[in-house]
């Protein structure tokens, strides 16, 4: 793609099409959660503790899994999701439950939220909500499909509803299934369907034909039940619609299952409570042309020359954003900088500005400015993979061996080695001097895999840093501030890449679990010596954790080798453009996930259903779905990502397995086939299912439906029909996946999360820089900079940041008309041939 031309854009004018044939409003939906931690959680077991973990629902899928905090009434879980889902979900459910070793999970409680709770603030919900009873006929799952019809001849008027089928309900039996049941209530009146057994997903295709009778209009209420032969009926969920809509609208179609109406009780906190955030985006985006012009404002800023960083409109948005949003911004920035191999002049542009204003170099980077947070998301966008190698091997070995670890007296266990070698307790001195043993012995590798790896750090990393040395080796040249240049890298790369990294390795996808108190604190000290050592010592010795000094020495030695490695790194030929040309994150031959998984093909064998699975070494590229018997095996077999038709999970009792998921494929001569994969817990399942969504996402010919069960014993175990070839009896979900750091670019998705960012901050903008009376004013300080970019400005500056202001208000204008009008396209009330700039 050509670079942005360089000279002004104020009387550029778009080129709007005048056609449909350039392409449509794509609508995209993501919930961002995070859950935080917990607090005042009951005991359920003897010890008088719990060991709770929370279950993610988003209209009754789970979509995650939060490791479990053992023997904790008030656990701490850290743990962030982004899901992507289509625009029509309902609610967002979170689950606790204490795990327990033998028998079921007890349910400790369960906060549900709306999607309009959560639409209602932009900004998000972030609150302690508390738990909730979970209440059985609230449990409700699924949708059903109805037509219903008024008719009106010489006897009155009759409601005819015809009852067609349901999907996705609630299993209420010990099988996992349910025996489900229509019911249906006009007035006085009600009918029943027949039951259907043993299936979540029926099909009655029945017509109920109610006689209206005297009195106001009434409403009209469909149930469905579970049918069981000893105790009550099973509640499964109920929709009912109002006299005017069945008056001007009869209800045609796939309707969702609601609870009986009941005010929802948060059981006065007597279940505890979580501390949630959450929060929905929702865009509709245009077709890219739309955003070339923001782009090209946005590319200009960072290949403009050095004088006008203050002038530029990345500058101008940079004075508009704070806290969350300037993370969520820098993401958004450093992916679409990315996508035009400008991420190195990016990260150079936001550098040299906050250089420019440091005058104090150990305050450097120090703050959360848009230029930290910048470099923090382009080192997880791009160098995830080079942190896991580096360390994975020595992170998985403190989980294993579990050492007990500690040099902190006020925290030491005296008693403990007692437990283990039954010769009595230790003194201080003896649990000191073993634990540096300890610790060292960890460090040592650590150390030796971080200076070692300069050359499987990434390109881009390595001419991000040489930049960085190059600014501020420029601005503090003086012999006094010769360690800032080597800070400044070590700053970033072990302070908030290595560090927590080796804190929460759950958090950065290096261990599936959260380590138990034990493991953690070991992980807190090995953290905590990293971080001294990207300090290049300069603080030890200092603060209130003088009980470290036992490991000074081995962390002034290991500075001295943190020199040369950072030496080493900026030493790259600095012609090759930083964040490449590349479109992706991660090429389509690069392998995206691996891993083992039990594997079956849909053919009927004389095994029973869990001896069918083998076990197989799977490999993931933008290209393959390749498989061995083992990582080593040479011999791969390999199905074309492009043959994927659909990706869904299978239903518990299609083989009496859990975690099972099915990959519909279509060979070259058109013949479906389904491999059923099975994997070993529900966030796996999750991550494969996002990761093979996400590389066949550009498939034609997707499946808009399929059978969530197994076709045996001659019939679908999901919805029983008798024809292998029956349509599917459930929606597909190839729009739900996951976040993470090797999802594809998506230039037009950036630039549209930029653009609603600069609306939030429109009226700023315009005082802000625009309107004379503030324009003379004195600024007041942003307390994360230090100062206004505008305090003490020159007044050309000042002039350019006027103009910059006015191009982006521009840009902005012409988007919202460009929404408007396809918004009233999408309704039929306009022709796109009408749109202008």
């Amino acid at each position: 793609m050509p670079s942005p031309p360089q000279s002004s854009l104020t009387t550029w004018a778009p080129s709007w099409p005048e056609s449909l044939g350039l392409g449509a409003m794509a609508k995209s939906s993501s919930l961002n959660v995070r859950v935080v931690e917990g607090r005042a959680l009951p005991a359920k077991d003897v010890s008088g503790s719990s060991d709770p973990y929370c279950i993610v629902k988003v209209d009754d899928e789970v979509v995650a899994r939060t490791a479990t905090i053992w023997r904790s009434l008030s656990p701490f879980w850290g743990e962030e999701y982004t899901v992507h889902l289509p625009l029509d979900f309902h609610h967002l459910a979170f689950y606790v439950l204490d795990e327990d070793t033998v028998g079921h999970d007890d349910v400790i409680g369960k906060i549900s939220l709306s999607r309009e709770a959560i639409a209602a603030d932009p900004q998000g919900i972030d609150s302690w909500i508390n738990l909730s009873c979970v209440d059985p006929d609230a449990e409700v799952q699924g949708e059903i499909c109805l037509a219903v019809q008024m008719v009106k001849d010489v006897r009155g008027r009759r409601l005819r509803c015809h009852v067609l089928q349901a999907r996705d309900l609630a299993p209420r039996d010990i099988t996992g299934t349910s025996d489900p049941f229509a019911r249906v209530f006009w007035g006085s009146q009600s009918l029943e369907t027949s039951t259907i057994k043993k299936t979540r997903f029926p099909h009655w295709d029945e017509v109920l034909e109610l006689q209206e009778t005297p009195g106001s209009p009434s409403p009209l209420r469909v149930e469905l039940w579970d049918w069981d032969m000893v105790g009550k009926n099973d509640f499964l969920g109920m929709v009912e619609f109002p006299p005017q809509v069945l008056e001007q609208n009869p209800p045609n179609g796939w309707f969702h299952l609601l609870p009986f109406p009941r005010a929802d009780e948060d059981a006065g906190g007597n279940l505890g409570a979580l501390r949630l955030k959450v929060r929905l985006t929702e865009d509709r985006v245009l077709p890219s042309q739309y955003y070339q012009p923001l782009r090209e404002l946005l590319m200009e800023s960072v290949l403009g020359p050095a004088e006008v960083d203050a002038a530029s409109p990345l500058a101008v948005l940079e004075e508009l954003t704070s806290g969350d949003c300037r993370q969520e911004l820098a993401t958004k920035l450093v992916k679409l900088f990315l996508g035009r191999g400008l991420a190195g002049p990016f990260l150079d542009y936001l550098t040299r500005r906050e250089v420019a204003r440091t005058t104090d170099p150990n305050t450097l980077f120090r703050s959360n400015s848009l230029a930290s947070k910048s470099m923090e998301q382009f080192m997880k966008l791009v160098g995830m993979p080079y942190l896991h190698e580096v360390l994975k091997p020595e992170i998985s070995r403190v989980f294993e061996e579990r050492k007990y670890m500690e040099l902190d007296p006020c925290r030491m266990d005296l008693g403990r080695t007692r437990r283990i070698s039954f010769k009595g307790a230790s003194s201080e001195e003896h649990v000191r001097e073993a634990s540096l043993e300890l610790l060292t012995g960890y460090l040592g590798p650590i150390v030796d895999a971080i200076v070692g790896s300069v050359g499987r750090c990434p390109a881009a990393m390595r001419l991000v840093f040489k930049q960085l040395h190059q600014r501020v080796e420029e601005r503090f040249p003086q012999a006094e501030h010769e360690d800032v240049k080597y800070l400044a890298i070590s700053g970033f790369l072990f302070l908030r890449f290595f560090a927590p990294a080796i804190l929460t390795p759950k958090l950065f996808d290096l261990r599936d679990h959260h380590a138990d108190p034990q493991t953690g604190r070991s992980l807190l000290l090995l953290a905590k010596a990293v971080q001294s050592i990207g300090n290049l010592g300069q603080q030890l010795g200092q603060g209130k954790e003088l009980w470290m000094a036992p490991l000074h020495p081995f962390l002034l030695q290991s500075t001295s080798r943190v020199r040369d490695f950072l030496d080493q790194l900026v030493d790259v030929d600095g012609k090759e453009e930083a964040g490449g040309p590349a479109r992706a994150l991660v090429p389509p031959s690069v392998t995206v996930r691996e891993g083992y998984l039990l594997k079956r093909k849909e053919e009927p064998t004389g095994l029973a259903s869990r001896f069918a699975f083998k076990k197989r070494y799977f490999w993931l590229s933008g290209e393959m779905l390749s498989y061995s018997k083992s990582p080593e095996c040479q011999m791969r077999t390999s199905i074309p990502v492009s043959h994927i038709r659909a990706v869904e999970c299978v239903d518990e009792g299609a083989f009496q397995l859990p975690y099972v998921m099915q990959m519909v494929t279509q060979d070259g001569a058109g013949a479906p086939h389904t491999t059923y994969l099975q994997c070993k817990n529900v966030n796996e399942l999750n991550q494969w299912l996002s990761a093979l969504r996400k590389a066949s996402a550009r498939n034609p010919d997707k499946l808009a439906t399929c059978h969530p069960g197994a076709f045996r014993s001659a019939r679908w175990t999901c919805c029983l029909q008798a024809e292998r070839s029956a349509a599917g009896c459930s929606r597909t979900h190839s729009a739900v996946t996951l976040g993470d750091w090797s999802d594809p670019l998506d230039p037009d998705a950036e630039t549209q999360m930029v653009y609603r960012q600069l609306l939030l901050g429109r009226d700023q903008l315009r005082m802000k820089f625009l309107e004379d009376s503030n324009m003379d004013a004195t600024p007041e300080a942003d307390p994360e900079k230090g100062s206004s970019a505008t305090e003490g400005a020159c007044p050309d500056a000042l002039a350019g940041q006027r103009e910059a202001a006015a191009r982006l208000l521009e840009v902005l204008a012409d988007l919202d008309q460009a929404h408007e009008v396809f918004q009233q396209k999408e309704q039929g009330k306009v022709a796109l041939g009408c749109l202008r700039p």
